[in-house]
């Protein structure tokens, strides 16, 4: 399988502080990649940093061919190619679901106001929002917002999916209905990349997790490996806090 994202030898830091320390990371095309963590240990600013919204210190990053770390990029055109869904669900409030997933469409990938009405419709009703097209987001429950946010971020059929602990915001009773979202993409070869803390989503649909410490990776393999027998005492310890 082709290479989707490849990051090599990645440095952030924010000050003195250094988050991230020399990440390496490979994703294939239909892999859905998930990063474990405690709070802190990098994943959210690994995903900023491929998204083009951190720039990074050392190292480089490329989607599929492109260097996108090159700081002649065009910044627009990465962007395009890669859909972002974020804690918070980031909806334009004036914007009605229908409008908020044809933005793009039509601003970027200059698709005409029918063809993009006609998408969205489709979107809506994979995501089970037919009936909310011509709602604002005050209208719509956290869970159904989010459900918008990640249809909108599909919308433009990105090389990669970002997602960044897209349930953490939501009450307990709405995390389902996200994540049986993102269980569908992944069953559609989607390639996602999702930092998350619902660690029995990433056991049983993830095909890689990427366990990440202090800024670094270390240690990842197939779910059953890194959830049923840890090599690293690290590991043992954090995943016990979801065990007990």
């Amino acid at each position: 399988m082709s290479t989707v994202l490849h990051v090599q030898g990645v440095w952030k830091s924010f000050g003195d502080h250094g988050v991230l320390r020399g990440i390496d990371l490979e994703v294939a095309a239909g892999e859905v990649v998930a990063l474990i963590g405690a709070s802190g240990s990098g994943k959210s600013t690994l995903l900023r940093t491929v998204n083009l919204l951190e720039p990074i210190d050392d190292g480089r990053i490329w989607l599929g061919e492109v260097d996108i770390s090159d700081p002649r990029v065009d910044v627009d055109d990465v962007r395009s190619r890669i859909g972002v869904v974020f804690q918070q669900y980031n909806l334009f409030p004036h914007l009605t679901a229908r409008q908020n997933i044809t933005l793009a469409l039509r601003h970027v990938h200059r698709m005409k106001r029918s063809e993009a009405d006609a998408a969205a419709t489709v979107l809506l009703d994979r995501v089970g929002l037919a009936a909310k097209a011509d709602d604002h987001p005050d209208r719509l429950s956290g869970g159904q917002q989010q459900r918008v946010a990640i249809a909108r971020a599909v919308a433009t059929s990105p090389e990669l999916l970002l997602l960044d602990e897209v349930t953490s915001a939501l009450d307990p009773e709405l995390v389902g209905e996200v994540l049986d979202l993102v269980r569908d993409l992944a069953d559609d070869g989607m390639t996602i990349v999702m930092a998350t803390h619902e660690m029995a989503f990433a056991r049983d649909v993830a095909d890689r997790v990427v366990f990440l410490d202090d800024g670094r990776i270390l240690e990842q393999g197939p779910p059953a490996e890194v959830f049923g027998a840890p090599r690293e005492d690290r590991t043992r310890e954090f995943l016990a806090r979801f065990n007990s």
